[in-house]
């Protein structure tokens, strides 16, 4: 049974960096997703990276400014956000790509409850 959980979400100020998490059990590495859901928005994809480490994408939003890791002896995928902006809270989810064309949420599976960030103004 896969299990995906988040962690590092939390309150940051508008300017301010942030470093979140999400550590895989119970599944070998896979290539992964990570999306954010605002209030009242769609999910959106915010950065992919393949199980190897290479390539990584990153939605054009967030571009040179997060960056997402891995490190397959842990298991876990993080994603460092600078430069953090208000509308970049959201709840923060991380999921396995299980195929499929694109970064399409509906191409992932085995998503974790999600970490919230706020950034304040």
């Amino acid at each position: 049974q896969v299990q995906l959980v988040e962690s590092g979400g939390g309150l940051v100020q508008a300017g301010g960096s942030l470093r979140i998490s999400c550590t895989a059990s119970g599944l070998a590495v896979r290539s992964v997703g990570w999306f954010r859901q605002a209030p009242g928005k769609e999910r959106e994809f915010v950065a992919h990276i393949h199980w190897s480490g290479s390539p990584a994408y990153h939605a054009n939003s967030v571009k040179g400014r997060f960056a997402i890791s891995r490190d397959n002896a842990e298991n876990s995928v993080s994603l460092q956000m600078n430069s953090l902006k208000p509308e970049a809270t959201a709840v923060y989810s991380c999921a396995i790509y299980s195929g499929g064309k694109g970064h399409a949420a509906i191409n992932h599976r085995g998503w974790g409850k999600g970490t919230l960030v706020t950034v304040s103004s």
